[in-house]
């Protein structure tokens, strides 16, 4: 389809530049998705192009959208947790415990150390799986398959742990309100540490494959270039705004949980591009594996189920914020109580929605090509996109 520019025409963009000097403008709509396998999930893009070089976009979201922001009014507490699972379904228990941090803090319950470990335990292991997935499909956006392999296979491993100890690869519903839902297996730490043997390696590996080969680069050096001030402007946390160089990681400038007892770097960007933001996610999977085993040394015996266990439970009236460090960035809940067994309002400020906000911004005058690699280094979770 193919469309004449006219600026006295409501809706249409003039181009910025013609590939045929003294021709008339002529733009070409693109639809990309809502079933492109490069979206990495049901989201859509109108391009404006003007021959090769995009000269708007407009994103298109809402395939996935299932409400759950408005079924959290309308189930328990002890519930609600399943519906969290299912935002950013790369990082499960991540979301699990940003939502029981905000109902603790609600109903001022002490968690248990060893409760507090475990978590954090899992949540690092989540965040090296969901990095694995991102640079695998990232070498892959950029036409690498053999580093793939690598991510895999780790993250795989990864996986295995996960249902060994909550029963389920995937929507694990494991964290509990005051707790866990149960105790670790008894070689949980024997095959936490096994596992990350594994992840450095595989890491490794797929990191002198890809990060610095020179078709790599050439494919993501210098494009989609976000400085510091459009970051923090646009919004943008978490990876992507550190590959910006913004030194700023909740885990380490308001520390939660137990993070302020353990040493770790927080990886920064330089220029702010595509390399920046997958290379920076490298860097992240060996930091959370240093955390990880300082938490296994640290592991503190103790209960991990709340002494609420299953019964009913009324907060007490009032509002929370509570933030965290998801894999993608902020990940912010705003929970409020009315006094009832089901929250009054459940509102959730999702990093990937943030960050795709800058998508606009960073497709104008790109290539088609490239539309790929930039979408995919913002590394979105359509379920919570579109929540």
């Amino acid at each position: 389809m193919t469309q004449t520019s006219d600026s006295t025409q409501p809706g249409t963009i003039k181009p910025t530049r013609n590939i045929v000097p003294n021709a008339e403008p002529v733009e070409m709509l693109l639809n990309m998705g809502p079933q492109h396998p490069s979206t990495h999930g049901v989201f859509r893009m109108v391009l404006w192009v003007d021959g090769e070089k995009i000269v708007d976009v407009v994103p298109h979201i809402g395939y996935l959208h299932r409400g759950s922001e408005k079924l959290c009014e309308g189930e328990q507490y002890h519930q609600v947790i399943t519906l969290f699972d299912r935002m950013d379904y790369i990082a499960n228990f991540n979301n699990e415990q940003v939502y029981c941090r905000a109902v603790e803090k609600l109903m001022g319950l002490e968690v248990s150390e060893r409760s507090e470990y475990i978590r954090v335990i899992l949540c690092e292991l989540n965040r090296i799986a969901s990095h694995m997935l991102f640079i695998a499909t990232m070498g892959l956006d950029a036409g690498a398959m053999t580093p793939s392999m690598f991510c895999f296979r780790g993250r795989e491993r990864i996986q295995g742990l996960f249902e060994s100890v909550s029963g389920a690869r995937m929507m694990h519903n494991y964290f509990r309100i005051g707790g866990l839902k149960e105790d670790v297996p008894e070689n949980f730490v024997a095959e936490v540490r096994e596992v990350l043997d594994l992840v450095k390696k595989d890491t490794e590996e797929s990191d002198k494959l890809l990060s610095f080969n020179e078709i790599f680069l050439a494919r993501l050096k210098n494009i989609a270039v976000m400085t510091a001030e459009d970051a923090i402007d646009y919004g943008l946390t978490g990876p992507c705004l550190r590959a910006s160089g913004v030194d700023y990681d909740l885990r380490k400038a308001v520390p939660y949980s137990v993070y302020d007892r353990f040493d770790f770097d927080v990886p920064i960007g330089l220029d702010g591009d595509c390399w920046d933001r997958y290379y920076l996610r490298v860097q992240e999977v060996y930091q959370s594996v240093r955390i990880i085993e300082q938490a296994l040394d640290q592991l503190p015996d103790g209960e991990v189920v709340s002494s609420l266990g299953r019964r009913l439970i009324r907060p007490p009236a009032g509002e929370v914020y509570v933030r965290g460090e998801n894999p993608r960035g902020e990940i912010g809940v705003y929970l409020v109580s009315d006094g009832a067994d089901r929250p009054y309002r459940v509102k959730v400020r999702p990093p990937s929605f943030c960050n795709l906000s800058s998508l606009k911004h960073m497709l104008k005058d790109a290539w088609i090509a490239d539309s790929v690699v930039i979408l995919g280094a913002l590394d979105i979770v359509l379920g919570e996109v579109d929540r």
